[in-house]
């Protein structure tokens, strides 16, 4: 082989290398967003349902801060084993992934928006990698659980703003 058709084939090597390595990092990102409309001004709602561990009484489950002081960069623990970081933070919302970043790459946020005089919106969001689901698991099965579980808390937390039982969490299946 010539000094002149080496750098030819070093190329065509690094290229296929690239050919490769961006196959098996194909993405297949999908959304779930959920929203329930309550009967409070967006700064109450917040006061109630905002800190980084008030999830913990909508999901029923305990929450611990490990890390932090619930703000930007706080560590907190659900159930004594999901840890979850959060990873930005606005005055009425708050974005978190989880610790170790697991294969789905799974963030969600949590929000409240006006949605009127005296009313707000709180949402759900939640962003995942759904190429890369563990054995056994469908997308359409993992994404029936997501919505169950945080279909619960948003009832929850609406519960716990207006202070009755009544529930009209909605969804939508934006991909």
């Amino acid at each position: 082989m010539s000094s002149r058709t080496l750098p030819c084939w070093v190329a065509l090597g690094i290229a296929g290398l690239a050919a490769v390595g961006s196959q098996a990092m194909a993405t297949d990102y999908t959304t779930i967003v959920l929203s329930t409309v309550v009967a409070r001004p967006a700064a109450e709602v917040w006061k109630d349902i905002g800190a980084f561990c008030d999830i913990g009484a909508a999901m029923k489950m305990k929450c611990t801060y490990t890390s932090g002081t619930g703000g930007l960069g706080t560590v907190r623990t659900l159930a004594g084993r999901i840890n979850e970081v959060m990873v930005g933070q606005t005055p009425h919302s708050y974005t978190y992934t989880q610790q170790p970043v697991l294969k789905d790459m799974y963030h969600a946020t949590v929000d409240v928006e006006p949605a009127g005089p005296g009313e707000s919106k709180i949402f759900y969001r939640i962003v995942y990698d759904q190429s890369n689901l563990a054995p056994g698991q469908t997308k359409e099965k993992y994404r029936a659980q997501h919505v169950r579980m945080f279909t619960r808390a948003l009832a929850s937390m609406k519960q716990t703003v207006e202070g009755t039982s009544t529930t009209s969490t909605s969804g939508s299946d934006a991909q």
